[in-house]
């Protein structure tokens, strides 16, 4: 079963994001800080993994990213900013920290399930 981490610091939209997956066949991870996040990332081994920017704590998504892929054990995990910040230089930021997609709050359900679906397929 491939597994997915959802990170986001409120836990409104981690329940959200998850809802929108349940009809796929995923085990759903959850962290609400980049700590958490780079922890559960390192011993789970996630497929993917949905990371918020802004998060509390010394980590925000764009470091936690950069973390992930710089490390040989973590590199190959698929990551999808799921963010709020929708300036063109966030964008870039992200996919520049080693993000593989970013999507902008609020997303369309549809087209992250069809991303998901693309990438577990």
């Amino acid at each position: 079963m491939k597994k997915i981490l959802i990170v986001d610091d409120e836990e409104k939209v981690r329940k959200l994001v998850e809802v929108t997956l349940s009809v796929s066949d995923l085990e759903v991870l959850h962290a609400s800080s980049g700590e958490e996040a780079l922890k559960i990332a390192r011993e789970a081994g996630p497929d993917i993994i949905l990371l918020d920017i802004m998060m509390p704590g010394k980590l925000d998504g764009f470091e936690v990213c950069r973390l992930l892929k710089n490390d040989p054990d973590t590199k190959r995990i698929y990551i999808i900013m799921l963010t709020a910040k929708s300036q063109q230089a966030d964008k870039k930021k992200g996919l520049a920290s080693g993000a593989d997609d970013y999507f902008v709050k609020p997303f369309s359900p549809m087209e992250l399930m069809d991303k998901i679906d693309k990438l577990i397929a």
